[in-house]
């Protein structure tokens, strides 16, 4: 079982994954100003009880800020007080996304220690250049539970020398009209490369453009997932996720 929790709302674009992303999509549909980061009516979700002192959200897997980044600037003033939530809910594993994992150091709570036990940090990356940046940054910072989503992917990457120490590899294409191929031949790299190392691969989602054995296929959005999981690729050793 899962629950989905946002305390806040609003991201910046800020790297090449971000060209199409969906929260900006949605948000201009809706006449909605998504640089603004502001709390949400949610913001308390964790903690909510019943009238019978029962947390209302009972234990779960709990995707957090899957509509913004958990890390960005903006949403400093309320992480210290998301932090004691999450650790007052030491029943509910709560997963995040990040494409900013070199600001974590210097915001964690002070009795993080080597990481919370109940906190699973993803780390969004899509191309070569973010990887070689941006994973060994991830590989030093104070983690119990590491995933890397290579989603979208945007091209033919090698992280097999960083797998040692992730739970998780997650894979997957841009859904969008516009968004950019994702080529067949760059997942089941990827997925060797994890068979390899005996890392968790998971492939998520086709691209809305997507290659197989040369041959370029359009799909509609609400195909993408169904697709993915038709390929019957995941490999499965270490994680629960």
């Amino acid at each position: 079982m899962a629950s989905m929790y946002s305390p806040f709302r609003g991201c910046r674009k800020c790297s090449e994954g971000c060209l199409h992303c969906y929260i900006h999509k949605g948000d201009a549909k809706r006449n909605v100003d998504t640089s603004k980061i502001v709390r949400t009516s949610s913001f308390y979700k964790p903690i909510e009880r019943k009238k019978n002192g029962e947390y209302k959200m009972k234990s779960s897997l709990v995707y957090t800020c899957f509509q913004t980044d958990f890390l960005i600037e903006e949403a400093d003033q309320y992480r210290e007080e998301i932090w004691q939530m999450i650790n007052e809910r030491k029943d509910c594993d709560f997963l995040f996304l990040t494409k900013r994992i070199e600001r974590m150091a210097d915001v964690l709570p002070s009795d993080w220690n080597e990481g919370y036990d109940n906190v699973i940090v993803g780390l969004s990356i899509e191309n070569q250049r973010n990887a070689d940046k941006k994973i060994p940054v991830f590989l030093k910072t104070s983690i119990k539970h590491r995933i890397l989503a290579l989603q979208p992917l945007l091209e033919k990457i090698d992280i097999e020398k960083y797998l040692d120490d992730i739970d998780l590899v997650i894979v997957g294409g841009e859904s969008d009209k516009d968004g950019r191929v994702l080529d067949y031949d760059w997942v089941l790299d990827i997925r060797e490369q994890c068979i390899r190392k005996h890392t968790d691969f998971s492939f998520r989602q086709c691209g809305s453009h997507f290659v197989k054995d040369g041959i370029l296929y359009n799909l509609k959005v609400k195909d993408l997932m169904s697709q993915a999981r038709k390929a019957n690729i995941d490999y499965k050793k270490k994680s629960e996720i």
